[in-house]
């Protein structure tokens, strides 16, 4: 057998066990960050919820206005700061992020 071709075959055996240990310490890596994508799982879960349920919170928000107004107008401001951070946020990051 060629020399060459034997020496390329060992370092191609030599990358692919190499891509195999990295493929373990990739999958070791993600396994630690599970209970992150499993939080963010739930908050996408409850999302779509709300979009699916909107009398469900439009009731809550009456609900808190008879019971305690002052509770439901510092909620409401709150609400009201975040829609506004995340519509500039999204304007932001489209302005630089080039178009797809």
């Amino acid at each position: 057998m060629n020399p060459r071709l034997l020496e390329l075959a060992l370092k191609k055996q030599r990358l692919r066990l190499k891509a195999a240990g990295q493929r373990v310490l990739i999958l070791h890596a993600l396994e630690s960050a599970s209970p992150a994508f499993g939080l963010a799982d739930k908050a996408g879960a409850a999302w779509h919820w709300a979009k699916a349920h909107p009398e469900w919170l439009a009731g809550a928000g009456v609900t808190l206005l008879v019971a305690r107004p002052r509770a439901f107008f510092r909620w409401a401001r709150r609400g009201f700061f975040a829609w506004q951070s995340l519509r500039r946020l999204r304007a932001a990051v489209d302005n630089f992020l080039p178009a797809r």
